[in-house]
């Protein structure tokens, strides 16, 4: 059985949430490369075990590495801007809490610094886990889990497109 690149995609960033979410809320942004599975086992043989649990992989099936030390901070999008990949990583995947303001919450709230310390004290603040992944070929996905509705799973190609259209860029 030959595994899509979107169902291999959307696979790998199911994979990533579970693991950041065994990790708990108030995590750092935490960026991971894409490569096919059998390749890094070709690579690695030793991982063969755990990233398959001793099968076979599947053709097209991907495997998430974390890049130790991403600080995407405050300032994700120039982070992101600096970064390229080798033609060997296939595809790239982000993971990242944000919090929002539903509805008209924001609308007496000052702009700039001010205006962002009263939205993370406001009591109608929710907060959200997002996985966002891309693919060379432009496949773009992401799922996301909000703290208060931990056993709900939101998830969509158009999800969150300004953060994969940053990530497509550091695949160019």
């Amino acid at each position: 059985m030959h595994v899509s690149a979107p169902d291999a995609l959307v696979a790998s960033l199911m994979e990533i949430e579970r693991h950041v979410a065994g990790l708990g809320w108030d995590q750092p942004a935490r960026l991971f490369a894409l490569v096919p599975t059998v390749e890094l086992i070709e690579a690695e043989p030793q991982l063969a075990e755990h990233l398959t649990g001793g099968a076979d992989p599947q053709p097209g099936q991907l495997s998430a590495i974390e890049q130790e030390g991403f600080a995407g901070g405050t300032e994700l999008g120039e982070a992101l801007a600096r970064i390229t990949w080798p033609q060997t990583v296939h595809g790239v995947a982000i993971s990242l809490e944000r919090f929002f303001l539903p509805g008209t919450a924001d609308a007496d709230l000052p702009s700039g610094p001010a205006g962002d310390e009263q939205a993370r004290r406001h009591p109608a603040r929710q907060e959200i886990r997002v996985v966002a992944g891309v693919l060379r070929d432009g496949a773009g996905y992401g799922v996301a889990r909000l703290r208060t509705h931990p056993d709900e799973l939101l998830s969509g190609r158009d999800l969150v497109p300004g953060l994969t259209a940053a990530l497509s860029r550091t695949l160019e």
